[in-house]
């Protein structure tokens, strides 16, 4: 799991693509699922459980917005782009909060899971919670370079000034996904709530096979 979380990280790091970026930073995130897992105890399992369903929301509308951006410019080169803030506000402002979102910002649905994966780990071993915590430090470096590479700075190609913001229908299909993410970063418990009495069962059935 801590492979998972660290090797996604640092490739993520290092891609020139957008979209590879993306799903590089998706196997540092299920890393964490897998972490949670192993941790066997109902913190770890239920942000387990959460991180999943962040993962979908977070890295799904990560993918949108790459496909977005690539409908306009057919390049996912992030050195093609730069100062796309100027033109194009509204989306970069989106791309800022489903950023924060798979980063773990604390008040969105990332923290939720990370928090609790972390919580339940660090009972099983602490060591591993400080590598995965070494990854999420990276993960904020990587998702704040990239966006600092594609949003700020002065507009360094031509085409970039043609770039048309985010139409009605692109707004609509995301405005779901950041209520979302809101959602489950401020007010996780009837999600957690429903995940207790499946998550208590199956460790009480692994811990009764443990003790034979």
């Amino acid at each position: 799991a801590v492979i998972g979380i660290l090797y996604g990280a640092m490739v993520a790091m290092m891609q020139p693509d957008l979209k590879r970026l993306v799903a590089y930073s998706s196997v540092s995130h299920l890393g964490f699922v897998m972490l949670g897992i192993f941790a066997l105890d109902p913190q770890g399992v239920e942000g387990a459980i959460y991180q999943m369903l962040n993962h979908g929301i977070s890295t799904g509308a990560l993918f949108l917005l790459v496909g977005m951006i690539y409908l306009r410019r057919h390049t996912r080169e992030i050195s093609e782009f730069g100062g796309l803030w100027h033109r194009v506000p509204i989306y970069a402002a989106v791309f800022m909060v489903v950023m924060l979102s798979s980063i773990g910002l604390p008040g969105l649905n990332g923290f939720v899971g990370e928090f609790l994966i972390m919580l339940g780990a660090f009972l099983s071993s602490w060591l591993a919670v400080v590598f995965a915590v070494t990854g999420v430090v990276l993960g904020a470096l990587y998702m704040l370079w990239t966006y600092e590479r594609v949003m700020w700075g002065p507009i360094t190609k031509a085409v970039n000034e043609t770039i048309s913001d985010m139409n009605g229908r692109e707004i609509a299909t995301m405005v779901p996904l950041i209520a979302l993410m809101l959602f489950m970063g401020l007010y996780p418990r009837p999600l957690i709530s429903r995940m207790e009495p499946a998550v208590n069962e199956v460790l009480a059935r692994v811990h009764s096979a443990q003790a034979k």
